[in-house]
């Protein structure tokens, strides 16, 4: 038992306590709007329009033009027109709170399974490699991506990924190219960035660099290929409007060409008879 004095001491303690006023919660702050920049670098804000993938994305398809043999080119959808949402990575996220890149080469056979390679492809399979690398996506987010590219390259394209990173240039996905087939039916809205594909150029009958894995394609839909009456991806026409800077898309004078002009490569959005503004390769075709 304790003393009768110590009781009486800690009921007025405890009084003493409860008395006391308690402050007001601060309601939480709103989140700050982080405004694109003029180069299309700066993630755009994660709320408002365009930032939320719309039901359809992807299932409504596109009749085909019969003079170019490509889906008939369309307006750009409203919630297009400022696209900046983020789809899920396909891979696990690397550790790390900054940039971070895996390399495996030769890439491993299962992830060669999950790409348009095959037998008669321009490339071995066992001269790809497996990229792993950390991304900002358009939510103002660290992301993970993985690519299939040549082998002799693998360093270089980490190299303009950890530039990319460090200016903040947002993207929408980064993966390897799944499937190609050249008479599936268009949805005309597809997006990311991608590398190997083992498929011929636009509009010919030889191998595109992306079948050597010597290519890279940025933000497809921010930054589309037009030549003449076709406009790839064939929604994407809102785009090719270059003087309306957008988050996402590739300038000439911006980091993105910067960074992969200090590798060697060339800008497809600097070609003459056609515009390929996602389009970097080695040899610049």
């Amino acid at each position: 038992m304790l003393p009768d004095a110590l009781v009486a001491a800690l009921v007025q303690a405890v009084l003493a306590v409860t008395a006391l006023p308690v402050a007001p919660v601060e309601p939480a702050a709103a989140p700050v709007a982080v405004q694109p920049s003029t180069d299309g670098t700066q993630p755009a804000p994660a709320t408002g329009p365009g930032s939320v993938p719309p039901a359809w994305l992807g299932t409504r398809v596109l009749p085909e033009d019969p003079a170019t043999g490509y889906g008939e080119v369309r307006p750009t959808p409203p919630v297009m027109r400022e696209r900046r949402w983020t789809l899920p990575d396909d891979v696990r996220m690397l550790p790390g709170s900054g940039f971070a890149s895996r390399v495996v080469s030769p890439a491993p056979a299962h992830v060669v399974r999950r790409s348009t390679w095959k037998p008669g492809c321009p490339v071995a399979a066992s001269d790809l490699a497996w990229l792993r690398l950390a991304f900002w996506g358009f939510d103002g987010r660290r992301h993970t991506g993985e690519l299939l590219v040549h082998a002799s390259v693998a360093a270089d394209v980490v190299q303009v990924f950890r530039a990319l990173y460090r200016v903040r240039f947002p993207q929408e996905q980064v993966g390897i190219v799944r499937s190609y087939d050249p008479d599936a039916p268009s949805t005309g809205d597809g997006n990311g960035t991608g590398a190997f594909v083992c498929r011929p150029s636009t509009g010919a009958t030889y191998f595109s660099q992306h079948a050597y894995g010597l290519a890279l394609d940025l933000n497809s839909f921010q930054n589309p290929y037009a030549k003449g009456e076709v406009v790839l991806p064939e929604l994407a026409s809102s785009y090719l409007d270059r003087r309306r800077v957008r988050s996402g898309m590739v300038t000439a004078d911006g980091p993105v060409v910067r960074a992969f002009a200090r590798i060697g490569w060339e800008w497809g959005g600097a070609w003459r008879w056609s515009k390929d503004y996602m389009h970097f390769s080695q040899n610049g075709r």
